[in-house]
């Protein structure tokens, strides 16, 4: 059985004052507080997400 990809993505940037819509991303991803670290699918509906708040989050390791 192959084993899904995965990376890690940490929130780097505050919410507050940011589009709805990029709160909601955040939100989607499972991030809400600075310094949260999720470890996520590598999807394309995902890599869309992250590089929608980009400005906001870094890929910790891949």
């Amino acid at each position: 059985m192959a084993k899904n990809k995965t990376f890690k993505v940490r929130q780097t940037g505050s919410p507050i004052r940011r589009p709805k819509d990029q709160r909601q991303t955040l939100v989607g991803l499972g991030l809400n507080k600075v310094g949260r670290v999720r470890e996520l699918e590598d999807t394309p509906s995902i890599r869309g997400m992250v590089a929608k708040v980009a400005h906001l989050v870094e890929i910790v390791e891949e």
